[in-house]
């Protein structure tokens, strides 16, 4: 029986890398857009066509709890948990609207909270348990100006992951994050030509990171001893 993932965010740059990293991983997939519906059914149908695995689609709001009792109904195996989806606002933090630095939190940190609280059953019910990885951003570790809920919501991600990787460690259940440093993906796409090169001027690896990279390293994540865990581990190209 294959191992199951699921992936929130599925959709997006580095969600879709996921996606097909984990499948040709042989494992069948969960995944989840909150819009991108088409977008997400064309890829599944895609994965399962080159790597022969079962994957189910789901579309909806992350932040909405009954809509995630709706995607784990019938689940009956979760080897990996992917905290992926992210939301962030660009501008000064006094020009913010409390529905957007509310809609900033529920989909970058209360939805972690929500699919752990999930999957963490299904998992102690395991023999081989299960492992959850939340995707951070170094904005958590050293924040950025003009993204002041984006590096609240992701410092909050860090503490959570740290929390509940101490507080599964004795389930032999694994929690971790990777701060991702900067990708040229859609929630980049804010960002000038320009602008994109004045970031990489300051990268000691002199080049953004690689979605496919990211995902390299996450799913090699998985294959870590569990005696790994509550740790964030930052891919950045000696950045921060």
């Amino acid at each position: 029986m294959n191992k199951t993932a699921l992936i929130t965010g599925a959709s997006g740059g580095l969600g879709r890398e996921l996606a097909g990293r984990f499948a040709k991983g042989s494992y069948d997939l969960v995944l989840l857009a909150n819009k991108n519906t088409e977008q997400l059914n064309v890829l599944a149908e895609e994965l399962r066509s080159q790597y022969g695995v079962n994957i189910r689609c789901f579309s909806g709001d992350i932040s909405d709890e009954a809509y995630i009792d709706s995607v784990f109904d019938g689940l009956q195996r979760l080897d990996v948990l992917i905290n992926n989806a992210a939301v962030s606002y660009s501008g000064l933090l006094q020009d913010m609207s409390l529905s957007d630095w509310r809609r900033t939190m529920s989909v970058n940190l209360d939805a972690a909270f929500l699919f752990s609280k999930k999957a963490i059953p299904l998992m102690l019910s395991s023999e081989t348990r299960g492992r959850i990885i939340n995707v951070s951003s170094v904005w958590g570790s050293v924040g950025a100006s003009m993204e002041t809920a984006y590096s609240a919501s992701k410092g909050g991600l860090n503490s959570l992951t740290k929390a509940l990787g101490r507080e599964l460690a004795p389930s032999g259940i694994p929690v971790n994050a990777v701060a991702l440093g900067f990708m040229d993906t859609e929630m980049n796409a804010r960002l000038n030509e320009e602008e994109k090169k004045a970031v990489i001027s300051e990268i000691p690896a002199d080049r953004a990171l690689l979605p496919s990279e990211a995902a390299d390293f996450i799913f090699l994540l998985t294959q870590a001893p569990a005696y790994l865990t509550a740790q964030v581990i930052t891919l950045d190209g000696g950045w921060t």
